[in-house]
């Protein structure tokens, strides 16, 4: 007895086992996690150490490379990036991908604390923190306003308010508040009155050190009660600032507010953020890395109403940014588009078989399969995110072959004259063999793909064992589930009349035009030869003259700007100009708000699209719009940029690194060089950005040693005097209503307006009187580095960039140009999005080579011989591979050039190279029906042309009816538009393409390599029977 026998003569454990797996399924889909991407590693370390007032270079030498060199030998770092600029060090470490973030935090933190005390004593202690490098921006802003209240009391309340509670939401890492501005009592102090009392600005720092002093002074302790002990001595109130007596002369005092303006003010007033044009406060929120973002940004919105309804009066908050948005509407779209694949297969499956009984039975498969692929998804641990969802869709036209094989088989037994039950039991049992041989076919297929590692091995993981266990439940299904229905439900004699018996007569028509075509093709086999090599040589060059990028860019609602200003404008400048950049924003008829972060000199913003629905334009119809526009205002420069298609990508598609020992001037001058041949080549949207730049003015105040010394002096007096004037470091903290905020003494601006100003500034004399500065300093003007760069501790120069035409040709090009321009001992390398496509592009090959070997070895244990896998791959791989690359291959690589074949094609990225993949296993299914029939027909004495012949003809419909079922599954695919639609038209035109073009070729091409190579079972049987 065969192993279906049990199940068609016992359709109760058939119909159990069926429900088991979809009460199992349906559990599983409430509890699964949603998310973009499935979860990774992916994760790097930031240390940033604030040195105020200290320049680029002091920063580079005494801060930036002691960490980098003690942080470099800690485990699990792939790079490390760093930036040294005024008054602040930040380096970036990046981890490797999964190594766990943790681990590395507690290490790279150890190894920062081994060289604390190697750090100049007025450095801050640096500060570590680790963040998913997935994206650089938060899952949502939140924007709050107010007409009323300043930006620093609208800071201080949602610190106290808003924060502990948004922190508190299930799931939240952090919410941060960006752009605020935390109080700090700021002591502007005035120079020509400091003078005129006598009073240095060393005394004002310690008459503020020692006058503001927190002093734990215990409890006393009797013999029955204790008492606890305060002091104030400490500041407290604006008020106890002002009267701080600074120094007492001749019976009268000097206090605070005779020599300065003390009021409550603001730590930095180093950026401005707008919302939709109007000042606010932003604050950004991070989901913890395992949490579910849909989940937690529904729960963030609930708590901001309630927050919303105790806020005060005229104070209003707003959600600027949901990334959530993007993955909520990526998911609906890909949920349409299953039911419309749901749909379409039903239709062709009708088509072919005419009856509704048929239909029956692989309708009822398709969603048993997909339930119990959610089930195993929840067993492996996988989440619902693009990728599984995408997994889902495709699985719809696979997991229906076996039960549309399975119905065609007991279909043809019943047109032989057999009863349901018997035709059920013959028809299951000849496809035993077929279908385990499918299956795991299939499922060899996206092994490759899951354990390969890297980003493609990360982000595929779940796609790849999603679609293995849909098509093993579905292999299931269809030797258990399947032999039954069809015992159950199909009729003998339904093709005679009706559409059944239309479809039966036309199809008939299809089977005698087919038999005489490949009689013709039989007859002139050195043709079809011929025909078969010229085609798999056409295939190699056409897979390296396809347009290559890592994935393709998705319409993600939003345009993000990166604002350049110049080296020396104020934050008040580039507001003048940020503000018209905003009014370009807004000018877009589909933009929906906007958002804004300025710097003195840079800065940051972004438009909002409508939502995908209401607007007619995409993102890249709009984007020259927006860029025409930006580049049109004057005194900055903004670059229009999209998010990264994939996790951890970069701000710009294009980032091109330089490294060397030599000085960064040395470098700058070959990245321009570099940078003026991209200009040339026109392939970029526009020129190439450098991130070093050497035109920051700055004055060095050049001390004379020798007057120092004269007047009884030391460099640290002085040095520390004008530190206190001009680089607005904090003395101490204060406390109001429980909270700690910065003491900061500095000049007013108005006496630092420009360089020249300063020498007018006093400082410590002889004999405790005050001089000039003038008197022993003199102001040397210069131009130097915005920040020096390094990368993997060499000295770095990075080209970022848009390109236009396809990235790795962009890198190539750049690549070509820096070998002729470099001389020997300058290092390439790369970060972001491009660094992904270097070190991912190439794993495309292995495992598609491994792809065919596991299928072969497969194969070859199934058929227990090594020349039917050879023929079944031979005739359809190569075949199918040519059909998918032509829909790569004709692709223009220039998006600009309208071309007839834009609206088809796609370029080779990781989603086509997956797809490549997995039309390996698709494909080869029509050899195994085919061929597996063949040896059977020759066991039963027919000669090899006749067997391979009927075989051909008799497993025609199940081949046209699985490929017809798998296309019009994924035909949906390459009509889809919205969200994330450009990643699904990728893999669904490699799919159609490959599936119709190859599934023609192979019908006529496997008949003849199974003539040339596949042995005579018919002499052999003979021999058998002879003996």
């Amino acid at each position: 007895m065969k192993f279906t026998d049990l199940f068609i003569r016992r359709p109760v454990l058939a119909v159990v086992i069926s429900l088991v797996v979809v009460i199992a399924g349906l559990q599983a889909i409430r509890s699964l996690n949603v998310r973009q991407y499935p979860r990774s590693d992916n994760a790097v370390v930031t240390v940033t150490t604030v040195y105020v007032g200290a320049g680029a270079d002091l920063v580079r030498g005494f801060i930036t490379t002691p960490l980098e060199r003690a942080i470099a030998a800690a485990d699990g770092i792939e790079y490390i990036e760093s930036q040294s600029a005024q008054g602040l060090s930040t380096i970036n470490v990046r981890l490797k991908l999964n190594y766990d973030p943790i681990k590395a935090l507690s290490e790279i933190s150890s190894k920062v604390d081994q060289i604390r005390g190697d750090l100049p004593p007025e450095a801050q202690v640096p500060a570590l923190n680790v963040e998913s490098a997935d994206s650089q921006f938060a899952s949502a802003y939140l924007s709050f306003t107010d007409k009323e209240l300043r930006q620093n009391e609208i800071t201080d309340y949602l610190v106290r308010v808003v924060q502990p509670r948004l922190s508190a939401v299930e799931g939240v890492q952090r919410a941060d508040i960006l752009g605020g501005r935390t109080f700090a009592m700021r002591i502007w102090l005035n120079s020509e009155r400091m003078a005129a009392y006598n009073i240095s600005p060393a005394m004002v720092r310690q008459a503020l050190a020692s006058n503001n002093f927190l002093a734990a002074v215990g409890q006393t302790k009797g013999s029955l009660i204790q008492i606890n002990l305060t002091a104030n001595t400490d500041l407290r109130s604006l008020g106890e600032f002002k009267k701080l007596i600074i120094r007492e002369q001749g019976g009268g005092v000097v206090r605070l507010e005779d020599i300065a303006e003390v009021v409550l003010g603001a730590e930095d007033y180093g950026s401005e953020v707008r919302f939709s044009g109007q000042a606010a406060v932003f604050m950004g929120i991070w989901p913890l890395p395992n949490a579910n973002s849909i989940d937690v940004l529904k729960r963030v919105r609930l708590e901001l109403e309630a927050i919303q309804n105790q806020m005060p009066s005229g104070m209003t908050a707003t959600i600027g940014y949901d990334a959530t948005e993007y993955i909520t509407n990526a998911i609906d779209e890909v949920i349409k588009t299953l039911l419309d694949t749901l749909l379409i297969v039903v239709v062709i499956i009708y088509l072919f078989l005419g009856s509704f009984r048929s239909v029956l039975v692989p309708v009822v498969a398709i969603p048993v399969s997909l339930i119990g692929g959610i089930f195993l998804m929840q067993v492996f641990g996988f989440t619902i995110n693009l990728l599984t969802l995408l997994a889902i869709v495709l699985s719809v036209g696979l997991v229906v072959d076996d039960a549309i094989v399975v119905v065609e088989n007991v279909e043809r037994h019943l047109r032989d004259g057999l009863a349901p039950y018997d035709a059920a039991i013959k028809g299951a049992r000849e496809l035993v063999g077929p279908i385990i041989a499918m299956t795991i076919t299939l499922a060899a297929v996206y092994a490759p793909i899951g354990l390969q590692g890297g980003l493609t091995g990360s982000l595929f993981r779940e796609f790849a064992f999603t679609l293995a266990g849909a098509v093993t439940i579905s292999g299931i299904v269809a030797l258990t589930l399947s032999p039954v229905m069809s015992a159950k439900i199909l009729k003998p004699g339904t093709e005679s009349t009706g559409f059944s018996g239309k479809i039966a007569r036309d199809f008939k028509k299809i089977q005698a035009l087919y038999r005489w075509l490949l009689d013709g093709t039989l007859n002139a086999r050195p043709a079809v030869y011929m025909v078969w090599l010229v085609l798999v040589a056409l295939a190699f060059p056409m897979f390296m003259m396809s347009a290559k990028e890592l994935a393709p860019a998705e319409d993600q609602g939003v345009i993000f700007g990166i604002l350049d200003g110049a080296a020396n404008s104020t934050l008040d400048q580039n507001s003048l100009y940020a503000a018209a950049a905003n009014d370009a924003f807004m000018s877009v008829p589909e933009t929906d708000f906007t958002f804004q972060i300025t710097f003195p000199n840079s800065g940051f913003g972004g438009m909002v699209l409508s939502p995908w629905e209401k607007r007619a334009r995409d993102v890249f119809e709009i984007m020259p719009e927006v860029q025409g526009k930006l580049h049109a205002i004057p005194g900055i420069r903004m670059f229009p940029v999209t998010p990264p298609a994939l996790p951890g990508g970069g701000q710009f598609p294009v980032e091109f690194i330089i490294a060397s020992t030599a000085e960064v001037d040395q470098i700058l001058q070959f990245a321009q060089q570099i940078q003026g041949k991209a200009i040339e080549s026109k392939m970029f949207a526009f020129p190439p950005l450098i991130d070093v730049k050497m035109d920051q003015l700055q004055s060095e105040i050049v001390i004379d040693r020798d007057k120092v010394a004269d007047l009884g002096l030391s460099l640290q007096q002085v040095g520390s005097d004008v530190g206190t004037m001009l680089s607005g470091n904090f003395v101490n903290r204060f406390n109001i209503s429980g909270r700690s905020y910065k003491v900061i003494p500095q000049i007013s601006r108005i006496e630092r307006l420009n360089p020249s100003q300063l020498e007018n500034i006093y400082v410590t004399g002889p004999d405790g009187k005050l001089v000039q500065l003038s008197t022993v300093a003199s102001i040397k003007n210069s131009t130097g580095p915005r920040s020096l760069n390094r990368f993997q501790q060499l000295n770095a120069v990075k080209i970022s960039g848009v390109a236009i035409r396809p990235l790795d040709e962009a890198l190539r090009f750049l690549e070509d140009e820096a070998m002729k321009i470099l001389p020997k001992g300058y290092v390439l390398d790369y970060t972001g999005e491009s660094r992904q496509l270097r070190t991912e592009g190439n794993k495309f090959l292995p495992a598609f080579g491994l792809a065919v070997i596991l299928i072969f070895m497969v194969l070859a244990a199934q058929f227990n011989s090594f020349r039917d896998p050879f023929i079944i791959l031979a005739g359809s791989v190569p075949l199918a591979m040519f059909g998918a690359l032509l829909f790569t291959f004709l692709k223009m690589p220039d998006p600009s050039v309208q071309f007839w074949t834009h609206g088809w094609t796609t370029t080779m990225n990781i989603y086509s190279q997956v797809g490549l993949v997995t039309l390996v296993g698709l494909v080869s299914k029509n050899g195994i029906l085919i061929v597996e029939f063949a040896n059977k027909l020759q066991e039963q004495g027919l000669s090899k042309r006749q067997a391979i012949t009927e075989a051909a003809i008799t497993r025609l419909r199940p081949v046209l009816m699985t490929t017809g079922a798998t296309i019009a599954g994924h035909f949906p695919l390459t009509l889809v538009s919205g969200a994330g639609a450009l990643a699904r038209n990728s893999i669904g035109l490699v799919l159609v393409g490959g599936m119709a073009i190859g599934t023609l070729f192979t019908l006529f091409v496997i008949p003849s390599i199974y003539m040339l190579i596949a042995r005579d079972h018919a002499g052999e049987h003979a021999e058998k029977g002879s003996d």
